[in-house]
């Protein structure tokens, strides 16, 4: 596997060892790539997610892609029927080509901040209520701010059914996680 100039050793020589690692990584040139790849993959049954990329991995998009490296082919294929092609693919390797967590998470005692990427979630660890959406810089974050702070994270709309920028992609995970993190009582 040859990886993009500029890569540090530490990646080269865990993406040449290769063999015996049952998660890799995908690189992509742009963000929006990294967004249509997670939906091409999940389309076609593959168990991926978004993550941070590791220090020796970063190519200017923010994000990679986790996934089962054992199914390469069948991502590749995926992402190939959308015109999608990864920068890299290079296995995990403990320490050195870890992907890091897009989540942030402070605890307020009351409230719970989820961060992910540049977008923040806040909500009422009790009542399980948006009392505030911050971050980001899109256009569309006012709205969706609008629409999220007051409803419990039960009631309110997924960020991605109203907005289509990476601001609405960032929150979407921060709202996932803070559904994860502070699941519905019974």
């Amino acid at each position: 596997m040859r990886l993009p100039f500029g890569w540090g050793a530490k990646a080269r020589k865990a993406a040449s060892a290769g063999a015996g690692n049952d998660r890799g990584v995908m690189a992509f040139a742009h963000t929006a790539e990294v967004i249509r790849a997670e939906a091409a993959l999940k389309a076609a049954g593959l168990d991926v997610r978004v993550m941070g990329p590791p220090p020796d991995m970063r190519t200017g998009c923010d994000m990679v892609v986790e996934f089962e490296l054992l199914r390469e082919p069948q991502a590749r294929r995926a992402l190939q029927a959308q015109r999608l092609a990864p920068l890299a693919v290079a296995p995990v390797r403990a320490g050195l080509l870890e992907p890091v967590s897009l989540f942030q998470t402070r605890d307020f005692g009351q409230w719970l901040m989820v961060r992910a990427a540049n977008m923040k979630l806040t909500v009422d660890k009790t009542t399980r209520v948006i009392v505030n959406v911050s971050g980001g810089g899109c256009p569309d974050v006012p709205a969706l701010a609008e629409l999220l702070v007051g409803r419990t994270l039960s009631a309110a709309p997924p960020p991605l059914s109203r907005g289509q920028t990476l601001c609405a992609y960032a929150l979407e995970l921060a709202f996932r996680e803070a559904q994860r993190l502070l699941p519905e009582r019974p």
